[in-house]
């Protein structure tokens, strides 16, 4: 648990780094464009998590994570026409899991929560198009 702004800085710079590299070496855009645009969200999710620290305002990297896999999840099931129902509302009542974690243990308020959960979901959902 990162409580001070500065100790998340280093991390996300690393993560930023290493999904660029598996962006640009491994998952292509030829060879598998779904997970290629989902890492690239990841990505973008990111470096917008990393620019609100200089800003000092703090995210959920959880709610993040979980939020952008269940817009992802989503868009698979729509892209591939398989209903992913049992999973797509599993990953629902995960975000809430989460969420109501990062609550109890004091690391997030709702605010950090909400920012969290909407820099995770808005570029997938902008880049759902790319691919769908």
């Amino acid at each position: 648990m990162a409580k001070n702004i500065g100790e998340r800085k280093i991390p996300l710079v690393l993560h930023c780094f290493l999904l660029l590299l598996l962006i640009k070496k491994n998952i292509t855009i030829v060879e598998y464009p779904e997970f290629h645009f989902f890492l690239l969200g990841g990505l973008l999710s990111s470096l917008i998590a990393l620019l609100l620290l200089f800003i000092r305002v703090k995210a959920s990297l959880h709610l993040i994570g979980i939020s952008s896999l269940t817009v992802f999840i989503i868009g698979c099931s729509m892209h591939f026409q398989i209903p992913y129902t049992f999973l797509i509302a599993l990953l629902i009542v995960t975000n809430g899991l989460v969420a109501s974690s990062r609550l109890e243990m004091n690391a997030h308020t709702y605010k950090e929560l909400v920012i969290g959960f909407f820099i995770g979901s808005i570029p997938q959902l902008l880049l759902l198009n790319l691919w769908l």
